[in-house]
């Protein structure tokens, strides 16, 4: 990419996409297509297919997504699935109709199947069943990863995938009903301290681990492949390191002040047992993390009160 390069970010009001475009205006980047929902409706086939006639972007960052926790995907499996598929098909085809130069999708760590071998390196894919909660917006990622894999084997277009590992950070979901794990926790210890609560309750055990990815770090990630990578196989981002839940809880309580006691429901669901990525391919490509999880915690938590609170 040039400065002057014409690049669409789809999704570049969500979290992802907005870190994207964030880090494409701070390299200098000025030339990007930006649509929201109600100005292009990205899982009408119709309506992608005018823009991309119309507009003719050199390259595309697949950002855009239907995405949630563990409630949100267990409760619409049918949105998760339709709304993922949809967008990323039409978007995908349509790019290799009108000629982008290079496609750059992102997936999600669970693609991978549910007790897959620690770390996960990028050659799991498919060797084992999905976790159940979120098969359904797996199955959708996993979609759009074979898509672009067989754009690249019958058409030649330069179509890469990158799957990231969970990810946090400005511009966050925090609502309770629909979020992540790492943004609820924010809201739910900021508002128990708030209330002067003297306990906050967390679903499962605090057992199972995760990984957690910055998202301005991912962007930079996206943009160094971009420039960098130019292959079929999918790359896996994120920092090689994970923590328990229960970790990761009493580091936001530490990070909020709240100073009461922390419960666990049992009887809800943990989700995969565990979700370290391996990052090796990644690492050798050139590129590693830089936010470390206490410090994007905290940079974090300071937008929440600006932006939410």
């Amino acid at each position: 990419m040039d400065k002057n390069s014409k690049i669409f970010v789809a999704g570049h009001r969500g979290l992802v996409g907005s870190a994207i475009v964030r880090a494409l205006k701070k390299e200098g980047f000025n030339n990007l297509i930006l649509k929201t929902r109600d100005e292009l409706d990205l899982s009408n086939q119709q309506a992608v297919a005018i823009f991309f006639e119309k507009e003719k972007p050199e390259y595309v960052f697949l950002a855009a997504a239907k995405v949630g926790g563990i409630m949100a995907n267990k409760t619409y499996p049918a949105e998760f699935i339709y709304q993922n598929l949809a967008i990323e098909t039409n978007i995908i085809n349509s790019s290799h109709l009108n000629g982008v130069k290079k496609l750059l999708f992102l997936g999600s760590s669970c693609i991978y199947p549910r007790l897959c071998p620690q770390p996960i390196k990028e050659e799991y894919l498919l060797i084992g069943e999905l976790e159940p909660t979120n098969k359904a917006y797996a199955l959708a990622k996993i979609a759009g990863i074979i898509m672009c894999q067989s754009y690249r084997e019958q058409y030649g277009d330069n179509f890469i995938s990158l799957m990231p590992t969970n990810l946090y950070g400005t511009g966050d979901n925090f609502d309770l009903q629909n979020s992540h794990v790492l943004p609820a926790m924010i809201r739910k210890f900021h508002e128990a301290k708030q209330r002067n609560e003297t306990s906050v309750t967390l679903w499962g055990t605090g057992t199972v681990m995760r990984e957690f990815l910055h998202v301005d770090d991912l962007a930079a990630a996206c943009l160094f492949l971009m420039e960098n990578y130019n292959e079929s196989g999918v790359v896996n981002i994120g920092t090689g390191e994970d923590v328990t839940i229960k970790e990761l809880a009493e580091m936001i309580q530490n990070v909020v002040g709240f100073t009461g006691a922390i419960h666990w429901d049992t009887s809800k669901p943990d989700g995969t047992p565990r979700k370290l990525l391996d990052v090796s391919r990644l690492h050798n490509l050139g590129w590693k993390h830089s936010i470390s999880l206490n410090g994007g915690l905290a940079s974090t938590y300071e937008w929440y009160k600006k932006n939410n609170a």
